[in-house]
């Protein structure tokens, strides 16, 4: 599994995250696991669990079912964190 077919699985449910005023940015791709980071709007909506799981990971699993999991990477805002 390689960056470029994350990136194409990802480039599935984009228009969808775009629509509602957000977007999915690859972090990180490791041992089965791709990390993402949830933007705009997206990254502080309170469903944003149910997205990544329900939307971002199925449709990444449908096109490369070797990703054990899509899980969410978090940008540290604060100083120190």
């Amino acid at each position: 599994m390689d960056e470029r077919a994350v990136e194409a699985a990802l480039n599935k449910v984009r228009p969808t995250l775009i629509a509602d005023g957000g977007d999915v940015e690859l972090v990180d791709i490791k041992d089965g696991v791709v990390q993402v980071r949830l933007t705009g709007a997206c990254s502080t909506c309170p469903m944003a669990q149910l997205t990544l799981k329900m939307g971002v990971e199925k449709a990444v699993k449908a096109d490369l079912p070797e990703v054990k999991e899509v899980v969410a990477a978090y940008k540290h805002e604060a100083a120190g964190c």
